[in-house]
């Protein structure tokens, strides 16, 4: 895999992990969704006037673009892969933003997915 096309892919990932750090902030600031359909709806209404929760949409499109034009110029057998580098995004980010605790043992399986897509990354 070309470094550039590896870069591309990796943008991919990191909107990807930008829009579920996006949708946490929205959730956290609208509330948590349960209840029967009613109270759900009302939550989605909350959840629709969140700029965060729109931000993480729009995170996501780019991601989908980006992801495509990354697929255009990899086999999906090599760049499949590479979405597994999103947990360390997300988790590294989530720590680091939103003080959510990541334990050793988290950070050990992220390892050994990292070790995986290292291994795919170099077939």
């Amino acid at each position: 895999m070309k470094f550039a096309d590896f870069l591309f892919l990796m943008f991919g990932v990191v909107l990807n992990a930008a829009a579920q750090l996006g949708l946490k902030v929205a959730t956290a600031e609208s509330g948590p969704i349960r209840g029967d359909a009613v109270e759900m709806l009302a939550s989605a209404q909350k959840l629709l006037l969140v700029p965060a929760f729109w931000l993480a949409l729009a995170a996501y499109g780019i991601s989908v673009v980006t992801w495509v034009v990354g697929l255009s110029r990899v086999p999906v057998s090599q760049a499949y892969p590479m979405l597994s580098l999103g947990y360390l995004a997300t988790a590294g980010l989530a720590s680091a933003l939103l003080n959510e605790p990541v334990s050793a043992m988290r950070w050990t399986g992220i390892g050994v997915i990292i070790v995986g897509v290292w291994l795919v990354a170099r077939s």
